[in-house]
């Protein structure tokens, strides 16, 4: 079977230590086109990682109207959604880096132009495919948990702010500490729970701790001048079916209870966390009882032959779908109501008041 062509938009950090070591890792694809708005980016990144005559733009466009069989979207979220509709148009599959867009306006025109273009698109939510989460989404679905009514999406960080690209710039990123790393956190939530009706959400965002200085954090001081994004932020997200979801996501709290991708499940058969390594719990035999599943043993059909790095299985599961070979694992209806309940969120923290989703507005 012939290599898949691949081009990738956005040559930074999320290219370069993500989604290329893992293509390289996996095999079976050549990435032959590199775009980025700064040449000598796309061009180092091509040195590494592209073909021998893989071709360097500044035009994503330009891109575009190669014979690739997809694209990845690397670049600040702004971006996300007009550079992956025009893939999607072009005839390109995508690959676009969480989240899937700054709002949802923008998402739905990524969902609208997927669908009327045949092409796949999924967003880059790697935690899935972590061994714990696997494990805990086999179980929930098989009843495990009983119905689960009751979770906490945590990506809580005490002073780790990411200092470069443009984490701290609200006008590319669409948000901090929420849309940033509280995306992985929500999708995660969801998909355990396998429920996608949110009625309304309430949120709190707060800009305490980004003027600080002499902060002790983990890539050095930020600066206080460009920090425009919030630090931290909390959302309580109410479910049509009665489910309660509680969200905090922050960069910078002053607190010891930190974990970062990882969901809290409470069902009326048992529950389950991540607190330390994936623990299960419940009653049994008229006791109470908690287990730790032994992960490093055995793993789902689509680890086999593969590295266990989520995000290698990740490009394994995008590749698979490419080629007909099996389904996507993350799909943009899914997506989308993650960035809903995100910009949620952040209104209700504006507005002080709770943002109540419209009947039919996710469909």
């Amino acid at each position: 079977m012939s290599n898949l062509r691949l081009g990738i938009i956005g040559c930074g950090g999320i290219a370069n230590n993500k989604h290329l070591p893992s293509i390289k890792i996996l095999g079976g694809a050549d990435v032959v086109a590199f775009c980025d708005i700064i040449k000598e980016k796309a061009e180092k990144t091509a040195k590494e990682f592209g073909t021998k005559d893989a071709q360097v733009f500044t035009d994503y466009k330009d891109l575009l109207k190669l014979d690739l069989d997809a694209v990845y979207v690397c670049t600040p979220n702004r971006s996300h959604s007009f550079i992956t509709v025009d893939a999607l148009k072009s005839g390109k599959h995508v690959m676009c880096e969480k989240p899937m867009a700054i709002n949802y306006a923008e998402a739905h025109k990524m969902l609208k132009a997927a669908k009327e273009s045949g092409k796949l698109l999924t967003i880059g939510y790697q935690s899935r495919y972590r061994a714990d989460s696997q494990y805990l989404k086999s179980a929930t679905e098989a009843g495990e948990l009983g119905e689960v009514y009751f979770a906490r999406a945590n990506a809580v960080r005490r002073r780790a702010v990411p200092t470069w690209g443009v984490f701290l710039n609200e006008y590319e990123q669409g948000g901090g500490p929420l849309i940033d790393i509280g995306t992985h956190a929500l999708d995660l939530t969801l998909w355990l729970m396998d429920n996608y009706k949110p009625k309304y959400a309430v949120g709190t965002t707060y800009h305490k701790l980004n003027k600080d200085r002499n902060t002790g954090n983990a890539w050095g001081d930020w600066d206080v001048d460009n920090f425009t994004v919030e630090d931290s932020a909390f959302g309580f997200v109410v479910m049509e079916n009665g489910a309660t979801i509680m969200l905090s996501a922050s960069w910078a709290l002053n607190t010891l209870d930190v974990e970062e991708a990882t969901a809290t499940l409470s069902g009326t058969k048992g529950g389950a966390d991540f607190h330390d390594g994936l623990r299960i719990n419940g009653v049994r035999h008229g006791r109470q009882f908690v287990e730790k599943p032994d992960l490093k043993a055995g793993s789902v059909a689509f680890f086999e032959g593969v590295s266990a790095d989520p995000q290698v299985i990740e490009q394994q599961v995008f590749h698979n779908a490419l080629r007909g070979k099996g389904k996507l694992t993350v799909t943009p209806e899914q997506a989308i109501v993650v960035t809903h309940i995100l910009e949620a969120i952040y209104k209700s923290a504006e507005s002080g008041k709770p943002y109540y989703f419209a009947e039919g507005e996710l469909k």
